[in-house]
């Protein structure tokens, strides 16, 4: 039972948007109603605001963070972690508190992965980061970040349970931008600061 609970904690955490209380603390629009319509930080981004933009990069991430450390310092076993981890992800891909249509996890993610295992997280932020200043695509850096992860796991780790957590985070985090892919090859895609009307 305290197994349960602390899994739904994880995931009613993971559904808190963060993009949704920026918006309301800084005066914006409702990130839903502009740009991609995506509840997330790079969608923030667009209003102008990169303060609420950074709110909500840091409120998305740290909630990642917070709900495997939990569970970590309350010495869970690894696999039992790895469903917290994947908790608090998919609360934000799927939060109950926006009727299941969350973000599109990247933010969340790294900070699910700083909180397994701090080298592996930098790794990926690293990719990432070296992605989206090259390109200027945060959707190609989280693409190529999300593709990366489970071999940097493996490569550090092996197939272990973190393995196979980082590989379902990976592979969701695909499917959440498949759309982005297809607009990428179309030569369709917003870059990383560009403003979109509603």
């Amino acid at each position: 039972m305290q197994t349960l609970i602390i899994i739904v904690a994880a995931y009613l955490l993971g559904s808190v948007p963060f993009a949704m209380i920026s918006s309301r603390v800084f005066g914006l629009a409702d990130p839903r109603t502009y740009g991609s319509g995506n509840p997330g930080a790079t969608n923030v981004l667009r209003s102008g605001n990169k303060k609420a933009a950074l709110f909500t990069l840091i409120g998305d991430a740290l909630k990642g963070w917070v709900a495997v450390f939990i569970a970590q310092q309350l010495e869970m076993s690894s696999g039992l972690i790895g469903l917290v981890a994947l908790a608090v992800f998919f609360g934000h891909l799927f939060p109950v508190f926006l009727k299941f249509k969350g973000g599109k996890g990247v933010a969340t993610a790294a900070g699910v992965l700083l909180a397994l295992d701090p080298l592996l997280g930098f790794a990926v932020l690293a990719t990432w980061l070296l992605v989206a200043f090259v390109s200027r695509y945060s959707s190609l850096a989280a693409l190529i970040a999300a593709a990366s992860a489970p071999l940097y796991s493996a490569l550090m780790h092996g197939a272990d349970t973190q393995f196979a957590v980082v590989g379902l985070l990976g592979f969701a985090l695909i499917i959440k931008h498949w759309q982005n892919l297809q607009r990428l090859m179309a030569g369709q895609e917003s870059k990383i600061g560009s403003k979109k009307k509603a």
